[in-house]
């Protein structure tokens, strides 16, 4: 099963931009830290850009957050590069004329939807301040 480390992603970079802001915030350093190309961050920091989250100016390597981390919430940052994808999935391809193949995917679409709107209340509860603490506290371990 294939998933998206996009959203983990753009948090890491936001982060980035916080904790090292003043630094080096090139898409070649900033890839350096999550561990993938520089155009893979440019395209979450578009994404980034284009919901008012961060500014930046091109060739200028100074992205700067538009809020501070308290007011950015982790349903924000999905928001802006999930776009309005769900977190939860059925699976398609099942035989319709078996009694649970054609009716799991009704079932588990009505459960799924109630499941994404708690997991986007509480996204919206956390914020990038508290990921950053985090961060913070355990590389003081």
């Amino acid at each position: 099963m294939k998933y998206s480390t996009k959203y983990s992603d753009a948090i890491h970079i936001l982060a980035y931009i916080h904790l090292f802001k003043g630094t080096d915030l090139s898409s070649d350093r900033i890839a350096q830290s999550v561990a993938t190309n520089p155009a893979y961050v440019r395209r979450i920091m578009s994404d980034l850009k284009g919901t008012g989250l961060i500014d930046s100016q091109r060739g200028r390597p100074n992205p700067t957050l538009t809020r501070k981390p308290k007011d950015i919430s982790l349903l924000d940052i999905y928001d802006s590069v999930e776009k309005d994808q769900h977190l939860l999935h059925t699976d398609k391809k099942t035989n319709p004329n078996c009694l649970i193949g054609g009716n799991i995917q009704t079932v588990l679409e009505g459960t799924y939807v109630l499941l994404q709107q708690k997991i986007a209340a509480e996204m919206a509860t956390i914020s990038l301040q508290s990921i950053i603490e985090g961060i913070q506290a355990r590389s003081t371990t």
